[in-house]
């Protein structure tokens, strides 16, 4: 079977944001405590954070980390988690069902994201909450000092400002399981206040709106349209979430739901367009997608807690979704996709980063691992960074039932004008077949190939465990040749495979 792609350096479809490859913690379960969070642990710092979890993470590259919630966010008071720690309330988290110690807040996080090199994407409470608190919480993150708030964060023992630059208004408030749950005038109204006030502190700022919190929600999209009308010239990014799950143990059906990401992206960036032609403004809106993953595999386990069943615990195993290969490919289709729609998608969080659907996995007291979907999080995060190509394919396609016709190869590439690599992340959904794949490589001189990696598996299900760590991981990809302008290769079926090349 045959599949053949047209690579040109001229034309590209965006230079990538980096914050594309973010990532997302919750206080839920055990993402924070016992996660990044255990100060009895062998490899804690002087903080309480597992190193073992740091070098993880750093492995990663992550850019930018998605904090506190998240519908955790929609009943949390900011104030709980600053200031002497043995003074911070125990507070019930509705959202969860759980107890929230708040030994961890905005001064331990903000610690723990110096430590692995990245920045924090900030969320205020507009649920239970508004306009004042966000405020407050801006003044005493982000200014200098002198003013009320600002002075109590350096009596708590930050001196410099935090200098958060990216703030979420809000999470899912389309949602009726959300607590402050609002219509869309009603959301869109507070939104626009509280990015106003924002404002007025610091122009600079990067605002996001809450969108769709998925596209079968019976307000998509003319939620996006409302809450845009109200805040359009406000803010600068609107927010999607969307997750995948094959319970119906149906891979090639499974395996196509990315063009469902695909058209949930190209909707909403028509109504972004339509607003903007409707206030006649000069700015653009693009979209933060600060939630997506596989999430089902958990779900059942978790049904006693969230119901009520266990009390109020505090840091329970909860969404600790066990990857297994097919997810791989999953997660390979969903990044390829926000690549290749990268014009509009600026920032994509993975939710999350540790024990909650995460790539990282930890034992209290003992190891941390990689899940199996670390991987092509970490090949597209350490390798996607540059222009993403617009790429002429043309593969043989099957039905999905879902979906309809779906092409068998998935493809996305991107090209490092700096280093001179150029980088190609490839799915085949075929179950059985391989694809003989061929690249014409048009303006890029002469290339060569200097790395090869593939993931395969004959049990789609199975998993890396603590005992197993390594059950699935990648190998050097073997067959691929550069020469004369073509990039050759034979992509093995159900696999996932970053090839890269360099003038």
């Amino acid at each position: 079977m045959k599949a053949a792609v047209v690579a040109h350096k001229g034309f590209t479809i965006s230079t990538i944001d980096p914050r594309l490859y973010g990532s997302f913690i919750e206080h839920l379960g055990r993402a924070v405590y016992t996660g990044i969070y255990e100060p009895t642990h062998p490899t804690a710092d002087e903080n309480g954070m597992r190193r073992d979890v740091i070098d993880l993470v750093k492995e990663l590259n992550v850019p930018i980390v998605r904090y506190p919630g998240g519908n955790f966010v929609s009943a949390y008071n900011w104030e709980d988690g600053v200031g002497p720690k043995d003074e911070r309330p125990v507070r019930l988290d509705l959202a969860w069902h759980t107890s929230e110690s708040n030994q961890v807040g905005l001064h331990e996080f903000a610690d723990w994201c110096d430590s692995v090199g990245t920045e924090i994407m900030l969320a205020v409470n507009l649920g239970s909450r508004g306009l004042d608190e966000a405020r407050n919480f801006l003044e005493y993150t982000n200014h200098e000092g002198g003013s009320a708030w600002s002075d109590k964060r350096r009596a708590n023992g930050r001196e410099k400002p935090f200098d958060v630059r990216l703030w979420c208004l809000g999470n899912e408030m389309d949602g009726p399981w959300q607590i402050g749950h609002k219509s869309a005038d009603e959301y869109g109204r507070l939104a626009h206040e509280t990015a106003k006030a924002m404002r007025a502190f610091d122009s600079r700022l990067e605002l996001v709106v809450c969108g769709s919190s998925n596209a079968h929600m019976p307000t998509y999209p003319q939620w996006e349209a409302t809450v845009l009308e109200h805040t359009y010239n406000e803010v600068d990014y609107i927010s999607l979430h969307m997750y995948f799950e094959n319970r119906a143990k149906d891979t090639a059906n499974y395996l196509a739901r990315s063009l469902e990401l695909d058209t949930y992206i190209a909707t909403v960036a028509g109504v972004i367009a339509y607003v903007k032609a409707k206030k006649r403004s000069t700015k653009d809106v693009y979209i933060s997608f600060d939630e997506w993953n596989v999430w089902y595999h958990s779900k059942e386990r978790d049904r006693a807690i969230l119901e009520g069943g266990s009390g109020w615990p505090e840091a329970p195993p909860l969404l600790e979704d066990d990857y297994n290969f097919e997810d791989v490919l999953q997660v390979g289709l969903i990044l390829n996709t926000f690549i290749n729609r990268s014009d509009v998608v600026k920032i994509a969080c993975l939710a999350q980063l540790v024990n909650v659907i995460a790539p990282i996995m930890t034992v209290p007291g003992g190891p941390a691992w990689r899940q199996t979907i670390f991987y092509p999080y970490y090949f597209a995060s350490v390798f996607g960074r540059g222009t993403a190509l617009k790429l002429m394919v043309d593969s043989p396609n099957y039905v999905a039932r879902d979906v309809g016709a779906v092409p068998y190869l998935d493809v996305s590439a991107v090209h490092d004008a700096e280093s001179g690599h150029v980088t190609f992340f490839i799915v085949n959904r075929h179950l059985t077949e391989a694809l003989d794949l061929d690249v014409t490589l048009i303006e890029f001189g002469a290339l060569s190939v200097v790395d090869d990696q593939v993931m395969t598996h004959p049990d789609l299900t199975i998993t890396n465990t603590a005992e197993n760590p390594d059950a699935v991981k990648p190998v050097r990809g073997e067959g691929a040749a550069a020469q004369e302008g073509r990039l050759t290769a034979s992509i093995a079926p159900l696999s996932y495979r970053m090839i890269r090349l360099k003038a």
